[in-house]
């Protein structure tokens, strides 16, 4: 796994773990036990004007091609009276198909986009910077293979003042993550 490129756009890049000030409680704490499965320098993290964490603002503030910007958002559907959640990573250029493929994939009849209370209650995360790294044990992390196949992709922090930077294929191999061809839909 090759390692963060420190010149993305006009971020400042540094070691994740060097940096856990800038992540989410829940984000530090996985990427401390996933340490032994990746290079320490796989993923790097950039502080970020927190007014600026919406894609559209962040890649242009920031330099950063929506190409390489990745968005996660979490949906949630019901089956046998059950909540289930899931998250959908997908690049700045797509939206995720959530009542096609993430539906299925969640099995359920209806999938939506999770209320914001719900999703920064689940996740404890901030609204805005969700991250695939470090959600509940048990949920889906759904990757567009778009995503996946990105070799440097930028992705929320847990918080909005930080983003995360790291191999796109490393999206694959996070905890419950199924790479999904055409999760991603064109925007527009």
């Amino acid at each position: 796994m090759s390692t963060v490129n420190p010149a993305m756009g006009t971020l400042e890049i540094a070691p994740a773990l060097a940096r856990a000030d800038l992540l989410a409680p829940p984000v530090a704490a996985a990427l401390a036990a996933l340490d032994a499965a990746l290079p320490a320098d796989a993923v790097g993290v950039a502080e970020i004007d927190p007014e600026l964490a919406d894609t559209t603002a962040f890649c242009e503030r920031y330099g950063v091609s929506p190409a390489v910007s990745a968005n996660c958002v979490v949906i949630t559907g019901r089956r046998e009276g059950q909540a289930r959640y899931a998250a959908c990573v997908v690049l700045a250029t797509t939206r995720a198909d959530v009542n096609g493929v993430a539906r299925r994939e969640l099995d359920v009849r209806k999938a939506s986009f999770a209320p914001v209370d719900e999703a920064v209650a689940a996740t404890g995360m901030e609204y805005g910077g969700i991250t695939p790294i470090g959600l509940p044990g048990g949920w889906p992390v759904l990757v567009d293979a778009l995503a996946a196949a990105v070799p440097q992709v930028v992705v929320g922090s847990g918080v909005r003042r930080s983003k995360l930077a790291l191999p796109g294929p490393l999206l694959g191999r996070l905890p419950g993550a199924r790479v999904i061809e055409g999760l991603g839909r064109p925007a527009g």
